[in-house]
């Protein structure tokens, strides 16, 4: 047998667990409460149509070519134009087009990321950021959640332990709305205590954001990239949630230098993002297609949050230890079960009743939250979700230890 000679960072990769549960979303039996999938049926295919033909009829001879690595100029002003229009102002120098926001991630730990560099995560937060972050040996240092994110507290003092060991944090990366896994949304007074956490300690602060124009309950909350005013919020967008994942395009904002040092990282990577997609998305942009794409999504997916969250009150038992979260937006909710509950042995009845999750471990650097598991609503029909949520209420109350009425 070869035995061939891998890096140590080869050795380092795991395979996604949600990237494995979106086989079963292809299985028409199976109700998917698995991948964070916007709901196909919405998706504008005839506006898809138009500006695809438009980027050819317009833009052909650029749309064909290779593009920029910083990204088409086309788009980077529709993009700036877009965030203007929610209040965020940018300069399109400040910013680089990537394709999806994984490749940002993946370009950040390449420009920050020495072997066991610590960075600062929620916990849970984003198997794709765990990955990313894992590839080049970061230190997972985690910052418990409450219903309004992580504590500035625990924050500082963990900040403080860490400096006085002589190992700066490179950066702390957040995902202040509707959390994936979680729902949660980081509060607006616990921002600005970060960004004094930030200021003070000199810290870069990741604002991952794919989710935030989703919000179909409650105030918005301004972002952190906005609320910065020392130029230390790198800001990262994309396409995937509030239109079509079919794009793979997303967008990074921030500071100068490290805007520079990723067009650099990402030369070698893949040279630039592919140009006709860059310039198809700037004209959903420019005539209003993703905008009304974004009402259309929040539209549904308050109905769908809403029979997801009615289904649990009604089917799953009230014990001690059991708790969901209710997000004001975005795509899923964290359900939380008793600590002797494991999700990962209960998956397999799971999808023996043709239902599906992501076990909560997955969004956990150190392998805990077993008692937990993520829950998507934006896929499913609404039927499909009140009979997902009843057949994964009799796995729990299977597995109760105390008697339910």
């Amino acid at each position: 047998m070869i035995e061939f000679p891998f890096s140590s960072m080869a050795g380092r990769l795991k395979r996604s667990e949600i990237r494995e549960l979106l086989k079963l979303t292809r299985r028409p039996e199976t109700i998917s409460f698995g991948g964070g999938l916007p709901d196909p049926a919405i998706f504008p295919y005839d506006a898809v149509k138009a500006a695809s033909t438009k980027a050819i009829d317009e833009c052909g001879r650029l749309a064909l070519q290779y593009s920029p690595t910083e990204g088409e100029p086309f788009l980077k002003e529709q993009l700036r134009d877009f965030l203007g229009r929610q209040g965020i102002r940018v300069d399109t120098d400040d910013m680089l087009v990537v394709s999806s926001s994984q490749q940002g991630l993946d370009l950040l730990s390449k420009v920050f990321i020495d072997p066991r560099d610590p960075v600062i995560v929620e916990k849970p937060t984003y198997v794709g950021a765990i990955q990313a972050f894992r590839a080049f040996d970061a230190d997972f240092q985690g910052i418990e959640m409450d219903r309004d994110g992580i504590d500035p507290d625990q924050l500082e003092r963990l900040v403080i332990r860490l400096i006085d060991d002589g190992r700066k944090p490179k950066f702390i990366y957040l995902i202040p709305e509707f959390q994936n896994p979680s729902g949660l949304t980081l509060s607006y007074e616990r921002r600005k205590r970060v960004l004094e956490i930030a200021n003070k300690y000199n810290l870069l602060v990741v604002e991952d954001s794919p989710y935030s124009e989703l919000r179909y309950n409650g105030e918005t909350i301004p972002s952190l990239y906005t609320m910065d005013i020392e130029g230390r919020v790198l800001l990262m967008k994309t396409f995937s949630k509030i239109f079509c994942p079919g794009f793979r395009l997303g967008w990074v904002v921030g500071p100068k230098p490290v805007i520079e040092k990723m067009v650099i990282a990402k030369q070698g990577t893949d040279l630039c993002t592919a140009a006709f997609v860059s310039m198809v998305a700037a004209f959903l942009l420019k005539d209003g297609h993703v905008d009304r794409q974004i009402e259309i999504s929040k539209q549904l997916y308050r109905r769908k949050a809403a029979v997801m969250l009615d289904a649990l009150e009604t089917l799953m038992p009230r014990e001690e230890g059991i708790w969901w979260s209710k997000p004001d937006g975005g795509m899923f909710l964290w359900l939380r079960l008793p600590e002797y509950m494991d999700t990962l042995e209960m998956l397999n009845e799971a999808i023996e009743l043709k239902v599906a999750y992501v076990i909560g471990s997955g969004f956990f650097y150190d392998g805990s939250g077993a008692n937990a598991m993520r829950l998507n609503y934006s896929y499913p029909s609404e039927s499909q979700i009140v009979k997902g949520i009843g057949r994964l209420a009799r796995i729990v109350k299977k597995r109760l230890r105390v008697s339910v009425a």
